[in-house]
C-alpha cells in the first residue's frame, strides 16, 4: 500500500463552530491536487513555501505574507512552488457565510495582502486547535468575514461570463442529485436529449473539469464529511458511492494526498468522545 511521503501530515476535523465545514491543515512534500471544485469557499494561509495554483485556467500564487481565497464551483489544482513542499491551514467556510455576488471579485484576485487580515485568520485556527472556545471562534470569524468582504468590496467590479446555462448546468444539477447512485454517459444523454459527446465537451467547457471528475469530487468531498462525522472508511466508501474501499481510497489519496482512515484528526476524536 502507497504510504505519505517522508513529513507529509494531514489534520481534518469539523469544529461546532457555525459557517465552518471543515478546518484543515497540513504539510505535503511532493502531493498535487488535481483540478478539481468545492462547493464551500477555501479561505487558505501557508505558513512554510509556497503553492502554485490554477483558478478558472488562470496561473496564481499563494505566499506566506498573504491570504487566498477560492470561491466555491470555480475548478483549481495545487502544487508546492519549492522544492521542501509547504504547510498550509485551511477554513472551507459555507457559502451563506459570504454572498454569491463576491465570486467574481475572488476568481479575479485570490490573493488579498492583508497582514491583520491573515493574522485574524491565524488566531483563529489557534481558537479551533482545541474544542470549548466556540463562543470566541465566532467572535472571530465574524470580524474575518467583514473583513473579507470590505477587501472584496473595494475592488472593480469583474465583468464575468454568465453562470453555466442550459445543458451544462442540467448536467450538473442531474450529477449533484445522482451523486451516490451515479449515472451513465447514455443515461445522462437520453435524460437530456444531447448526444453523449456534446455532452461531455459541453459541461467540460463550461465547468473547467469534464463530468466524470465533477462526480469524482463530489464523492470526495462526500466522503470527506461523513469521515469527519465518525463513520467507517469501509461505510463511507458505499455512502458516497464507491465502488468499495480500494476505490474510495484511490481517489481520496489522489485528491487530498491522504488515506481516508488516517483523514480525521485525533483533535476531532477527541472531540467526539467529549460530547453528549
Amino acid at each position: 500500500m502507497a504510504t505519505r511521503p517522508p513529513g507529509s501530515h494531514v489534520s481534518a476535523w469539523r469544529p461546532a463552530v457555525a459557517g465552518v465545514a471543515e478546518v484543515f491543515h497540513a504539510h505535503f512534500v511532493d502531493h498535487a491536487y488535481p483540478r478539481h471544485i468545492h462547493d464551500v469557499w477555501t479561505l487558505l494561509i501557508v505558513d512554510d513555501g509556497a503553492v502554485r495554483f490554477d483558478l478558472d485556467r488562470h496561473r496564481h500564487g499563494a505566499l506566506r505574507t498573504s491570504v487566498t481565497l477560492l470561491p466555491p464551483y470555480v475548478p483549481h489544482d495545487g502544487r508546492s512552488a519549492t522544492a521542501n513542499g509547504f504547510r498550509k491551514r485551511v477554513l472551507y467556510l459555507d457559502t451563506s457565510a459570504l454572498g454569491a455576488e463576491l465570486v467574481g471579485r475572488a476568481v479575479d484576485e485570490p490573493d488579498l495582502a492583508d497582514p491583520r487580515l491573515r493574522d485574524r485568520i491565524d488566531h483563529l485556527h489557534r481558537v479551533l486547535a482545541a474544542p470549548g472556545d466556540e463562543f470566541e471562534a465566532e467572535s472571530r470569524l465574524a470580524l474575518i468575514l467583514d473583513r473579507l468582504r470590505g477587501q472584496l468590496h473595494k475592488r472593480t467590479p469583474v465583468s464575468l461570463a454568465p453562470p453555466a446555462g442550459g445543458l451544462a448546468a442540467r448536467l450538473r444539477e442531474l450529477l449533484d442529485s445522482r451523486t451516490v447512485e451515479g449515472v451513465t454517459l447514455g443515461e445522462a444523454a437520453e435524460q437530456l436529449h444531447a448526444h453523449p459527446t456534446h455532452l461531455v465537451r459541453t459541461f467540460t467547457h463550461a465547468h473547467g473539469v469534464p463530468p466524470h471528475s465533477y462526480l469524482t469530487g463530489r464523492r470526495v468531498e462526500l466522503a470527506r464529511r461523513l469521515l469527519l462525522a465518525g463513520e467507517r472508511p469501509a461505510a463511507v466508501a458505499v455512502a458516497a458511492g464507491f465502488f468499495d474501499q480500494a476505490h474510495l481510497n484511490r481517489h481520496f489519496r489522489r485528491h487530498l494526498g491522504v488515506s481516508p482512515a488516517r483523514y480525521p484528526s485525533a483533535r476531532r476524536r477527541t472531540q467526539r468522545s467529549g460530547e453528549g
